[in-house]
């Protein structure tokens, strides 16, 4: 009986000094937790949402496994620091994808607006065609797309637009001048598909505006 008493002690005293043992990763989860909120801050909702959303799924899996130990008699943090290890590295990407997805979206809105201020220019310095200045011609022809409620509706006619050709002959800006309503915009998305060869003034190229047609037909 003596054995099996101390036997029992000795096996307590052990599971004593392994739960004791037994702490968790508190440095692993803090730096998972770190990472997660880096990328909130770097705006990765607004610019790596997939890479956010992976970061936090890695977070809620580690609360779970956290949650689950406290619950246990005898701790074991091997999976913890797993699933930390998981949770950091997946928050570091979302937040070095958010920094490069802000740089790209940056970049794009600059060359909007370059080409924006370019196509603003381009248009002031436009010239019409006479004299020195001959007419362009088409190299590139795009047809409009007859819209559906325009054709159902027999609505047909001319829409007259205003195109301003860049010096390297392609459309960089079009405006209606003579409208029918609901046929502006099928004229619009053709005209800006449309591609001249460069207008030259003393061999240099210039924009030029020119006046266009687009002819709808039942």
């Amino acid at each position: 009986m003596r054995v099996i008493v101390r036997f029992r002690a000795i096996a307590l005293g052990l599971a004593i000094t392994v739960t004791g043992c037994a702490s968790p990763p508190n440095a692993d989860v803090d730096a998972a937790k770190a990472a997660l909120d880096k990328a909130a801050t770097d705006r990765a909702d607004q610019y790596a949402a997939e890479s956010l959303k992976a970061a936090q799924d890695a977070r809620a899996a580690l609360d779970v496994e956290l949650k689950a130990q406290e619950d246990k008699w005898f701790k074991s943090y091997d999976k913890t620091k797993e699933l930390a290890a998981a949770a950091k590295a997946t928050g570091d990407k979302a937040a070095a994808d958010a920094v490069a997805g802000k740089e790209k979206a940056e970049a794009v809105a600059a060359k909007a607006k370059a080409d924006a201020a370019a196509r603003a220019k381009a248009k002031l310095a436009a010239v019409r065609i006479g004299g020195q200045i001959k007419a362009p011609t088409k190299i590139k022809d795009v047809k409009p797309v007859y819209p559906a409620i325009a054709r159902s509706a027999r609505v047909a006619g001319v829409v007259t637009i205003e195109a301003t050709i860049g010096p390297d002959g392609k459309v960089i800006d079009a405006t209606v001048v003579r409208s029918i309503p609901l046929l502006d915009q099928a004229a619009l998305d053709a005209v800006r598909q449309w591609e001249y060869t460069p207008t030259l003034l003393n061999g240099v190229a210039v924009p030029v505006r020119v006046t266009v047609t687009i002819n709808f037909t039942p």
